[in-house]
């Protein structure tokens, strides 16, 4: 029995004490998607490096932890959220240590067609939706992550928009993780559900009050019906001893249109995956997102953009910033099936890397199995252009300020494809501000001695 097997066991109870109280359990088919999760999860174990889709990442740190379900809510006073509110939004839900907190929470002035609540409330009032949804998209067979979510899901947020309502600030949607004496895991699970025509703007947004061991699993399951134009921002910037595993799962119907824009700022091992599935006509897709790491963080981005449909376009734009002993990681698939004819798709990863010891695995690929389409992928790997310093130095301004001028700009191609709005400000605030930091403490005189910065391109054709 392999280690990666053998810790599965230590979950056994957890599992099976959830299983007693959770929420939905008298629901027959919720209580088999979850067992079925479990069962997969215990069947796979946690992924080793020896598994393609994580061969460049190591998750035996989580693996050999015991995470435990925290049962009592930590108390939270409303000004210590002060700093992550965000005004601008519609609504605000606030959950802290995974479970919906509604006094800490804003809820708005919806109206009859928006509903934005917690999963866990509509588990014990099951709509119409619910059971059509949850779970039906997400792959517990191929993820050991999404399987471990699955089978321990009972809270986060369910957001359902109306047939051509449009809203037109966003939804924050504000993730609190406290201190943690003991290793801590918590499961959000979001089902996001976009009728024909709407036009909506969600920020998953996750955080941390205080440091300790705590593991974070998301996953939400996004749904976006014809017409539908839906943007999607995934926002971490927790404690750097924190672990968080992100799951998205887009599920699109005929001519929708979903953006989903990722921003890793925070974090100890952070694994953030993205997959697409563009299953109706004239669907489009733009996956664009910025990680930037420092310490020892470890970024990891996994992209698995599906062409189901013919005549869909996506774009996937990722920029990364590593620093000290940062390691980043992008690996996009896309993967255009037989019947998606008339496929129009691109692949973009460019990073920074401001130290000797900063390191970046990056692997585009593609898997075509049409024979009329236009497909193309890229990296680039590099460091502060010299020749753009000296012009900025030659031009009166200091070093540190030239330095801070050329990431800006490089992290500014994120935002730029941002659709303006409030959404857009609170992610190029947040930017701005970690940018500023990272050129503050940088050398005078990058290092030029001694062995390269490790770096490795890999491009499967």
């Amino acid at each position: 029995m392999t280690t990666a097997i053998q810790n599965v066991e230590n979950y056994l109870g957890s599992f099976t004490d959830f299983e007693k109280t959770a929420s939905g359990r008298e629901l027959p088919w919720l209580r088999t998607l979850r067992a079925e999760a479990f069962a997969r999860f215990c069947e796979t174990g946690f992924p080793t490096t020896h598994d393609e889709d994580w061969r460049f990442t190591n998750v035996s740190t989580i693996a050999r932890a015991q995470f435990a379900l925290e049962g009592k809510l930590a108390s939270v006073n409303a000004s210590e959220l002060k700093k992550w509110r965000m005004e601008a939004a519609v609504a605000e839900l606030v959950f802290v240590d995974g479970q919906f907190v509604r006094e800490l929470s804003v809820m708005g002035n919806l109206a009859d067609s928006i509903s934005a609540l917690s999963l866990k409330e509509e588990i014990t009032n099951p709509g119409t939706f619910l059971e059509a949804h949850l779970g039906r998209y997400l792959n517990i067979q191929r993820d050991p992550f999404s399987a471990m979510n699955t089978a321990f899901a009972e809270d986060g947020a369910f957001v359902h928009v109306g047939r051509g309502t449009v809203l037109e600030a966003p939804i924050h949607l504000l993730f609190v993780s406290t201190t943690a004496d003991a290793p801590r895991m918590v499961h959000p699970r979001n089902l996001l559900i976009f009728e024909k025509e709407s036009q909506a703007t969600v920020i998953e947004e996750y955080v941390s009050l205080g440091g300790g061991t705590v593991l974070c699993n998301s996953a939400t399951e996004l749904v976006a019906e014809e017409n539908a134009a839906v943007s999607h921002y995934m926002i971490e910037r927790e404690h750097v001893e924190a672990f968080n595993i992100s799951t998205l799962r887009i599920q699109q119907d005929r001519n929708a249109n979903v953006s989903s824009h990722s921003l890793l700022l925070g974090g100890g091992l952070v694994r953030n995956n993205v997959h697409p599935v563009l299953a109706g006509e004239g669907g489009e897709c733009l996956i664009n997102g910025l990680f930037v790491g420092d310490g020892k963080q470890h970024l990891d981005n996994y992209m698995h953009v599906e062409h189901a449909a013919p005549h869909c376009s996506s774009r996937q734009f990722y920029n990364g910033i590593l620093d000290g002993h940062s390691h980043g990681v992008f690996h996009g698939r896309i993967v255009v099936h037989k019947d998606a004819q008339k496929t129009d798709a691109k692949q973009t990863n460019r990073n920074l890397l401001l130290s000797d010891d900063a390191q970046i695995d990056t692997k585009p690929q593609l898997e075509i199995y049409a024979d009329d389409v236009k497909c193309t992928h890229g990296a680039t790997i590099g460091q502060i252009e010299e020749n753009a310093l000296f012009y900025l130095r030659s031009r009166g301004i200091d070093e540190v300020s030239a330095r801070r001028f050329l990431l800006r700009a490089f992290a500014g191609e994120c935002v730029d494809r941002m659709k303006p709005g409030p959404a857009r400000e609170h992610a190029e605030n947040l930017i701005h501000d970690h940018i500023l930091a990272v050129a503050n403490h940088l050398p005078a005189k990058p290092k030029t001695k001694g062995k390269q910065t490790k770096r490795r391109l890999e491009e499967v054709k």
